[in-house]
């Protein structure tokens, strides 16, 4: 991938992140990349009932695969902090479950500081199921 389609996501991923809905005041975007080249992004969605709310990063690949798409190539996360943040563990296992080698970028809103790494690299021994190729 070129660093200016990285750039285009971690843009998107920033202004994402506007749109949440934050009572802890933590902002977070996502921009994931498809196979196909289609980009849809995401924001979190909190919920004073904190185990309800849903992270940027779960809310673009569910907004994506209720589009239709289940391969995905990259997905950039951005928040309000000042040097990148990483997914969180529910979400290191969502990225996993549908595509271990998926780039995850994660930068600052600025786009200055970033940090790569596969899914698999950000969840070491990950749950891969009982064998299963196929969800089902």
């Amino acid at each position: 991938m070129d660093r200016e389609l990285k750039q285009k996501l971690i843009a998107m991923a920033a202004e994402a992140r506007h749109n949440a809905r934050a009572f802890s005041g933590f902002h977070v975007g996502a921009a994931l990349l498809t196979k196909s080249g289609e980009i849809v992004t995401g924001c979190n969605v909190e919920l004073h009932t904190t185990l309800s709310s849903i992270c940027a990063e779960r809310t673009a690949m569910v907004k994506a695969v209720s589009m239709g798409y289940t391969d995905f190539e990259a997905i950039a996360v951005v928040s309000d902090a000042e040097k990148p943040v990483s997914p969180c563990a529910f979400c290191r296992q969502y990225l996993v479950d549908f595509d271990p080698d998926i780039l995850v970028i994660m930068a600052n809103a600025a786009g200055t500081e970033v940090v790569e790494m596969t899914a698999a690299e950000l969840l070491p021994m990950a749950f891969m199921g009982s064998g299963r190729d196929e969800p089902q």
